[in-house]
This record gives C-alpha cells, structure tokens and sequence, in this order.
C-alpha cells in the first residue's frame, strides 16, 4: 500500500504541472513549492524551538488560528512555522504575522518529508483537522517528533474504518495525541484501537468569540440600516441569491439587505446587481445616503464577521453547492441563522437545528415560511437568536483544552 500511495503522489504531483497553464489554481499549487528547499532554508532557523503547524486550507487555518496566537502569548519564543497545502489557504494567509513562517507543503515524497523535516527540525508538529500525509508522519513518529492532531473529526464511512484501512489507521497511531471535535468521533478511534484521544471541541468557537470581542464598527453599514430590521446574507453563490431574490420582490420595503457574496469580482457583483434589481448600492459607493437604495452589496473581503453584529437575521451561503460556510461568525452575535440543504456535514449545523437556533431550507417556499416566521413572531425570533448565542457559548474552551495536554511533560521537554 505505501507503493501506492508514493505513485499517486507522483501522479498528483505530475498532474498539477501539467494542468497549471490552463488553472489558476493548478498553477498556484506547482509555482509556489518552486525552490521550496532554498527558501525554507534561509528563512527557518533549525537551531531555534520550531513549532511546525500544518493546515490544508483557510478553514483550517480558523481552527489553528487560536492555538497559534495562544502559543504565541504564552511562548514568544517559539517560532512558528506554517504551512499550507491549498491556495486557497496560502494566498490569503501568506503574510499571518503571528507566523514566524509561511509556505507551502511540499509533496508527501520520502525525500520532499525528509529534507523539511531536517531544515525545520521541528520540537512538535501540529495537523489541523484534516490532512494524514504518511511520509511525513511516517519520519516524524521514527525520529520522536510529538505530533498532535487538533480538531479532528471523524465518521464512520472514511477509510480509517473501512477493512482494507489498515494502511491509514496506522498514521493514526503515529499521532502523539489525538484532540476531537465530539463523542462520535473519540468512540470510532478507540473502535480502532486509537486511545490517545480526548474529546476538546471545535477551536472554532474560541476563535468567533474572539472575533467578535474585537470587531470593528461599520458606521457604513449602520447608517444603511438605519432603525429598520437587516438580514446579512453572507457567502452567498447564485442558488442561494436566486431564491432569496425572488422573497425580496415579493415583500418589497419590508426589511433591509446586505449581501457579502463569495466571489467579488466585477463580473459577479454585476450579476448579482442585475439579479436584485435597481435599489441596489455597493459599499464602496455608499455616500451615507444610498439614494433610496434598500439592498446593499459589500465588495470586498475581511468585513464580514464584524458586519454581522447590524443583522437581525443571517442567511449564509453554500449549501446548495459542496456545503455551507462559517454559520458561528453569524451565531456568535446571538442572531438566528438560516442556511440551505447541504449541511449534514457540519456538525453546528446540525447541532443548532436541533438547539432551535437555526434553520434550513430547500426552496423558496421553505425560506418563506422560516424569516417570515422569525419576523411575525417576536417570542420565537428572540428564543431561536437566544439559542444560537448559548450554543456558541457552551461550546467554547476548546483551545484551553488542547493547551493543557501541549503543556504536559512530553511538549515541555520539547520546548525546553
């Protein structure tokens, strides 16, 4: 099996050369590993305390945010080394200053593992959640490197279950210690003969908790307001925007819109300008007054978890697509989020539908009835927006956890 997994390396790898004149993403992916070994080498440092921390993509990167400034507070003289497998991850974050290091994973080659691993020379190594690179946690695990996985989450349909997931089990007994989101996913591993593991939770609601303690105002978006009732739809992709349109047509003057839409180049705004109509104006051409305007689309990125706190209601985009995107940012302001149908996934999802603080929709006539609902009746909009608040709350404290196991005999001696 490891020959395999070494040859679908090679393919991958291969694969994203070629395919990179012809995707952005292919592209990022092969330019920026280019002469990786020289540029680990003068910006790292061996002979300091390195603390290699690994995320896939931005998503992780939120759940290991956390840790990272935790660590950062408690030891500055720690350097913290990042990495990144996705674009989409690195390019955004590439200048996270609480890294001492940012760049991107090598390919999980024997070689690629060894000569990181050397130029690093690591005293811990942290995975956030998702991402078992065998050559890597192979050598680390062979050399005594403690290697931590924090925010894993598990379901029983994966490989590491499944009987010919021998292979992939055994990466997971390399791991040091295992820290997960839930129940479910601590009794799977055990199942498996995994118990180095303790149930943390999701380092995310530390991380919005954070976020909305420091947020900033909007005096744009407020004043848009004004004293009326605001829904923020944020993330939003066109199947969400195409129904929650057609709710605006037909209860026009009866509430005020911002959009946030994933994607904000020219040619989506425009779209989605065409979509809602003429009421239409774009934060950065919002002079105070909006001329009349009762939908407002924000054009740029980084405002929306603090935009969040104007809403009465939150509608978030993704889940008529691969899933739904950051629902807490919202929840965290105590408001009650709606969402659609591809969200089984995502545990606070499913764990807020059930805590009465969100809900989901399918089509028009769904959506209807769940914001129509919250805005006829106050006791049940302020019981659902109750909800949502005490379910972030209750769920928080999970990077006090995981530092209390990084703190025990094993990590101090590393950081010694």
């Amino acid at each position: 099996m490891k020959y395999l997994y070494n040859i679908g390396i090679l393919i991958y790898t291969f694969a994203a050369r070629i395919l990179s004149p012809f995707s952005g993403k292919a592209r990022l992916w092969t330019s920026g590993r280019k002469d990786w070994e020289k540029r680990l080498g003068k910006n790292v440092n061996p002979l300091n305390t390195n603390l290699w921390i690994h995320c896939a993509s931005l998503g992780e990167f939120e759940q290991g945010r956390p840790l990272m400034e935790t660590i950062k507070r408690s030891r500055p003289d720690i350097k913290i080394i990042l990495t990144f497998f996705s674009p989409s991850g690195y390019e955004i974050r590439k200048n996270y200053n609480v890294a001492d290091y940012v760049c991107y994973l090598p390919a999980d080659s024997p070689g690629n593992a060894a000569k990181f691993i050397s130029l690093v020379n690591p005293a811990a190594v942290i995975f956030v959640k998702y991402e078992f690179w065998n050559n890597y946690i192979s050598l680390l695990d062979k050399l005594n490197i403690p290697l931590y996985l924090v925010s894993g989450i598990f379901r029983p349909g994966q490989h590491f279950f499944r009987w010919y997931g021998k292979f992939f089990r055994r990466m997971l007994l390399r791991f040091t210690h295992i820290f997960v989101q839930d129940s479910r996913s601590a009794e799977l591993l055990r199942n498996a003969g995994i118990e180095k593991v303790t149930v943390a939770g999701d380092t995310r609601f530390d991380r919005v908790v954070e976020i909305a303690a420091s947020a900033k105002e909007i005096p744009g978006i407020e004043k848009f307001r004004g004293t009326e009732r605001l829904v923020m739809v944020g993330s939003s992709w066109w199947q969400d925007e195409e129904i929650i349109a057609r709710y605006i047509r037909e209860h026009a003057g009866n509430l005020k819109w911002v959009f946030a839409p994933h994607e904000i180049d020219i040619p989506n705004i425009g779209r989605l300008e065409k979509l809602l109509g003429q009421d239409v104006v774009r934060f950065s051409d919002f002079n105070g007054s909006g001329n009349g305007a009762r939908i407002m689309i924000i054009d740029n990125i980084g405002m929306l978890s603090s935009a969040y706190r104007y809403a009465h209601i939150a509608v978030i985009g993704g889940g008529f697509g691969k899933g739904i995107h950051n629902i807490l940012e919202a929840a965290c302001w105590g408001i009650p989020v709606v969402f659609g149908p591809n969200h089984k996934k995502f545990r606070e999802a499913v764990e807020m539908i059930a805590a009465g603080g969100a809900g989901t929709y399918s089509n028009y006539d769904d959506f209807r009835r769940i914001i129509d609902g919250w805005l006829a009746d106050e006791n049940s909009y302020r019981l659902s927006a109750g909800n949502a608040l005490e379910y972030v709350r209750k769920n928080t404290g999970a990077t006090s956890v995981i530092m209390s196991k990084l703190n025990m005999k094993d990590m101090n001696k590393s950081f010694s």
